[in-house]
């Protein structure tokens, strides 16, 4: 079975296609119109299976392009989406706000006689999440526009969040399920699945119904195939560290897979909904150099996307960015062909140089140092988020580099967090299309229960949300699931905040491992009771490919010369010191002084961090 993974970022479409024991991987500019690139892309490709990850939703989001949302709540409480909770995006910034919301007061009703135009109706009742028989009632009254219920996309207690994340799920409905349709109607291959925040597959035809849950499509790609590396390699921490051409995606992994929380923040708006836990920055390669109104150097977030792209793409570009910054310091050969199709415009790019230096009065090698050193603290500030930020020492686990530009700063960064290794798998520009194809289908169940420790009704409420969850994936994939995975969102009593655990319906067995998880994230337990705020269930089936089963390195005679070495002629065992460089078509890994790096037996190129 031939099977076709294609992730969208905002320079680049990643294509992976394995067939039998032969991957295929290459790189597209992408388009304006996402469907175009994807559509083209697969123009030539011949597969059974069609697994996608996009930025549809994101996109739509920050490029504010949503659709005309009608709110429809309880009387009294129209406002409560505009007065949020009490906590300030920056506690310090005075002149910084909330977004604004996505719903006018004017659209903010208590009833459907009172809706005049619009697109879409959200709607979402106080006490819909322990029954939702007034929700579906209200729904019925609407005419005319499709409606959105909080019932079906968060139906859990704290009505804040609930009503955010429903309005947020109907304003990107229209636009990303007439994205996914016309993909749908576009591509000629019968299986075609989509990507959700949470690591999982869902068809097409879902998705345009749960279009907030697509909002990290993408990067959650990488953080599975980082999760299967890490596992493979018998790693049971890892840090996932994906730097593209726009944005740079990291988080935190344990135990060998990458388990989705209870909801995540995009553009700065609650989307309670399951999301692996990762971290966004606006740090890529195309990430622009600028000069601020005080004449310091900044960088990103705004991005020179792939038209014009980089100074060095020539294709127009004029300022300079990271991957600019790159060739210019040698990290990047200047022979090497980006994305495979790409060649380098060198002048170009130092044309760019000496126009930003001369607007803060450094020599250009300055400058052009300037841009790395601040993008990498960018980043480091983001690695720290996931892991110290979280009471994790990142020196514990292995630093997973991928992206078209990850493996040129991974080794820095690791140094600069005192980690000891870095792992740069094969395909490793490609790696977030590569991890579409390791994920698993999946089907979530949640119910609140707010159940004291030693309540009887825990085992039920397990069996309910766990039947639910499985007769959502027969209703999605037509069969029946190979794993439900059973989990508790446990507080001590009194507390505002939550933390997930393991299932069981023995209150032992849920207050010990409440116990460790609390004081693993916090440096601390309590001796007081606990209380089972929210019981959650997946069912997951079988990812279409499994790490192991991806082909090893064969024999080769390695190529290189002058510190520059091709990735693809590497064999099994081969090692080097830096400073070197290792090239494929989609991305380099830079070694510094002091690094050693060996290749391993599936090419993964594991590099031992130099002090």
């Amino acid at each position: 079975m031939a099977i076709v993974g294609v992730d969208v970022g905002g320079t680049f479409t990643d294509v992976v296609v394995v067939d039998g024991s032969e991957v295929r991987t290459w790189k597209t500019p992408t388009t304006d119109d996402q469907s175009v690139g994807v559509s083209e892309a697969l123009s030539d490709v011949d597969a059974d299976v069609f697994l996608h990850g996009t930025t549809a939703a994101t996109n739509t989001l920050l490029e504010s392009r949503g659709a005309d949302v009608n709110l429809l709540t309880d009387p009294g409480f129209e406002d409560l989406i505009e007065i949020g909770r009490q906590d300030r995006p920056s506690l310090y910034d005075s002149f910084l706000d909330r977004p604004e919301p996505l719903v006018p007061r004017r659209r903010r009703l208590d009833s459907p006689q009172s809706i005049e135009g619009g697109e879409i109706v959200a709607v979402c009742l106080l006490g819909s999440y322990r029954d939702d028989a007034s929700e579906r009632r209200l729904a019925e009254q609407v005419v005319d526009l499709p409606t959105v219920l909080s019932a079906d996309v968060s139906p859990e207690f704290r009505e804040y969040e609930r009503v955010a994340t429903t309005v947020l799920t109907a304003y990107l409905t229209p636009s990303v399920s007439e994205y996914l349709a016309g993909l749908d109607r576009s591509v000629a291959i019968d299986t075609r699945l989509v990507m959700t925040s949470a690591g999982g597959l869902i068809p097409f035809g879902e998705a345009g119904s749960n279009a907030g849950r697509l909002a990290l499509s993408g990067p959650a790609g990488g953080a599975v195939a980082a999760a299967a590396v890490g596992q493979h390699h018998g790693y049971r921490s890892v840090i996932s560290f994906d730097m593209g051409g726009t944005s740079t995606d990291v988080a935190r992994i344990t135990g060998g897979a990458a388990n989705a929380g209870a909801g995540h923040r995009v553009a700065g708006r609650v989307n309670r909904v399951p999301s692996i836990p990762i971290k966004t920055i606006g740090a890529g390669g195309g990430s622009v150099a600028w000069v601020d109104p005080g004449g310091a150097p900044r960088v990103g977030p705004r991005s020179a996307g792939a038209n014009p792209g980089p100074a060095v793409y020539g294709r127009g570009g004029r300022e300079l960015t990271v991957t600019d910054a790159n060739v210019l310091l040698g990290h990047i050969p200047p022979t090497l062909s980006l994305g495979g199709t790409v060649a380098l415009d060198i002048e170009a790019g130092k044309a760019a140089a000496t126009t930003l230096a001369s607007r803060v009065g450094l020599d250009v090698d300055h400058v052009v140092a300037g841009v790395i050193e601040i993008v990498d603290a960018h980043m480091e500030r983001a690695l720290r988020s996931v892991t110290v930020e979280e009471g994790s020492d990142p020196r514990e686990s292995v630093l997973v580099a991928f992206g078209g530009a990850g493996a040129l700063h991974a080794t820095r960064l690791a140094r600069r967090l005192g980690m000891k290794k870095v792992l740069v798998p094969p395909h490793s520009g490609v790696l977030s299309a590569l991890g579409l194809l390791m994920a698993t289908p999946r089907a979530d169940s949640v119910q609140t229960v707010m159940l004291s420790e030693g309540t009887q009704g825990l085992t039920e409420q397990l069996a309910r949300v766990g039947h639910e969850a499985g007769g959502r994936y027969q209703s999605m994939f037509g069969a029946e699931c190979g794993d439900i995975r059973l989990t508790l969102d446990v507080r001590y009593i009194g507390q505002s905040h939550e933390l997930e655990i393991t299932g069981s319906d023995q209150w032992v067995d849920v207050v010990d491992r409440f116990h460790v998880a609390h004081a693993e994230r916090f440096g601390f337990k309590r001796d007081e009771r606990v209380e089972v705020v929210n019981v959650r269930a997946v069912a997951s089936g079988k990812a279409p490919l499994d790490w192991s089963a991806l082909p090893e390195v064969g024999p080769s005679v390695p190529v290189g010369s002058d510190g520059v070495w091709s990735r693809a002629t590497l064999p099994a065992g081969f090692e080097v010191e830096g400073r070197a460089v290792v090239v494929e078509d989609t991305s380099a890994t830079l070694l510094e002084e002091g690094d050693r790096m060996v290749v391993l037996g599936d090419g993964t190129l594991e590099v031992e961090v130099g002090s």
